[in-house]
């Protein structure tokens, strides 16, 4: 009942600033209980720093907004050590990624060598500088942001980069309704200097921890494995979902079925969260041109997997 409590305070905290966005702030809300990351896709103006910058602002952990350009160094994001000539040792200088929220903001707009730098610590929470390892505060999460329409002077981000997120998201534009009362609502300001966190970083761990507690019944397991072998063998696919993608989408699966409040995964949540699990996952074919799209992809495999009865 606390974790309920805590979970519909974090929402009704975001939607003090993001309007019409419930079903955007659950899927944060579900990597944030994976400890999962996230890249924010859309177009410049939808909101999506706003929307990272809620939900750090609602959580009392610390947040460092990281814009990336391309004279960014990797040292930048996971720091250096410097001979101090005063006490004639070395000196850590910790980067910008040593902070529990981060925010990546047009991630793909740094060079290659700048974004290889956040693999390690977005796989395995631990950032290496000098042959010596740092643990990442916990709890951790990379929101990054990148727009998909203009892309001079960008640099794709590479798979491995793309398959280190858990969901790849976009925000969509308002309806009529919503986006007068965006009009309404707006007041110039931080976000941070509007919002009270309502969740301490304890809190997160332990929702966080309480994600171990949901079980999966073996044909829910058996479920996730089949859309993911199905998906390696579909015409116009060059490369399918990896186990890392299946790991990811039961991960995600008993993130929703805890947002719901149960203690089970049901296929629905395998269905629900199968778009923003594995589309930016699949890779596809140059000649599948407009002909399939990764969302095809995924709702011909859903619609062809066999769904495994309810208990």
């Amino acid at each position: 009942m606390q974790s309920t409590e805590l979970i519909n305070g974090i929402r009704k905290n975001i939607r003090k600033i993001i309007v019409g966005k419930d079903d955007v702030i659950d899927l944060l809300m579900i990597s944030l209980f994976c400890s999962g990351h996230v890249l924010i896709e859309d177009i410049p103006g939808m909101g999506k720093t706003t929307l990272v910058s809620a939900l750090a602002a609602s959580l009392g952990c610390s947040f460092r907004r990281i814009q990336f350009t391309p004279d960014v160094l990797p040292s930048d994001i996971t720091g250096f050590t410097m001979f101090n000539l005063k006490t004639g040792e070395q000196e850590l200088h910790t980067g910008s990624i040593m902070h529990q929220i981060v925010l990546a903001d047009e991630i793909n707009r740094t060079s290659p060598k700048t974004q290889s730098a956040l693999l390690e610590v977005m796989q395995e929470n631990q950032v290496t500088i000098d042959d010596k390892t740092y643990a990442a505060p916990r709890p951790f999460m990379v929101l990054a942001t990148q727009n998909p329409v203009e892309m001079t002077g960008t640099y794709p981000l590479p798979e491995a980069q793309l398959d280190r997120f858990l969901m790849c998201i976009s925000m969509g534009y308002p309806s009529h309704e919503e986006e007068v009362e965006i009009l309404i609502n707006h007041r110039a300001g931080r976000v941070s200097e509007k919002l009270q966190p309502v969740a301490s970083a304890d809190d997160v761990i332990n929702m966080q921890q309480e994600l171990e507690s949901i079980s999966c019944a073996r044909s829910i397991f058996d479920y996730i494995t089949a859309i993911s072998e199905s998906t390696r063998s579909f015409p116009d696919v060059r490369i399918g979902i990896s186990p890392r993608g299946s790991i990811a989408l039961m991960l995600a699966s008993k993130g929703c079925a805890m947002l719901e409040g149960r203690k089970f995964v049901l296929p629905d949540d395998v269905q629900r969260m199968a778009y923003p699990v594995l589309c930016h996952r699949l890779i596809m074919n140059k000649k599948a041109g407009i002909r399939q799209s990764p969302e095809s992809v995924i709702t011909s495999v859903l619609k062809s997997v066999p769904v495994p009865s309810s208990r």
